[in-house]
């Protein structure tokens, strides 16, 4: 008869992860949670009547477009750190800062578009609950601009990139999420408007 024998002192081996990479998720999660009670009190006011019909600008569709090429520019800068190529990892991310920026802009454009269909923030919970969707994201996306900017001024003070790999894939997860995040939110003011 074999039996599982457990020798008392054998280690185990535990998990571990970089105490900055888990801060940067349990940031995450707490802004899946805040858009989690936003498109849930969404629905839920939405079902109360009241409610302001209108149609989205399809600007939406470009915005959103912009936000994916991003990722893919951020991506690809990581890959060039990855093999060291710092002249093409800053090549990335100031095409991503550009996206970025024109992902804002577009958004400033959809909201004037919206204005212009008397869709306004104050008056109607419809065109107020949008806004402030919209407008939560962006001051995110903000954030994460800002960190992709000193990951880029970062690059021109250090003579590899191979050194700025850990930071500059916590600031691409997080450009990540926030298109994640954005796409989330398209496809449910799509479902739900």
């Amino acid at each position: 008869m074999v039996t599982d024998i457990n020798i008392a002192g054998a280690p185990k081996k535990q998990l571990s992860i970089n105490p900055k990479r888990f801060i940067l998720w349990l940031f995450m999660v707490s802004i899946v949670m805040v858009f989690a009670s936003l498109t849930s009190g969404f629905i839920v006011r939405q079902s109360e009547g009241n409610w302001l019909n209108y149609e989205l600008p399809s600007q939406l569709l470009i915005s959103t477009i912009i936000l994916v090429l991003s990722s893919v520019s951020v991506q690809w800068a990581v890959s060039a750190a990855k093999k060291k190529e710092l002249s093409k990892t800053r090549f990335g991310l100031s095409i991503t800062l550009l996206l970025g920026t024109i992902f804002l802009i577009s958004q400033v454009w959809v909201w004037s578009i919206l204005v212009q269909e008397q869709v306004y923030f104050v008056g109607n919970p419809g065109g107020s609950f949008l806004y402030v969707l919209m407008g939560v994201h962006a001051f995110h996306l903000i954030s994460g601009l800002i960190y992709l900017l000193i990951m880029l001024v970062r690059t021109f003070k250090e003579d590899k990139a191979s050194k700025l790999q850990f930071q500059l894939g916590m600031s691409a997860t997080y450009w990540h999420f926030l298109d994640g995040l954005w796409i989330y939110l398209y496809v449910f003011l799509i479902i739900y408007h």
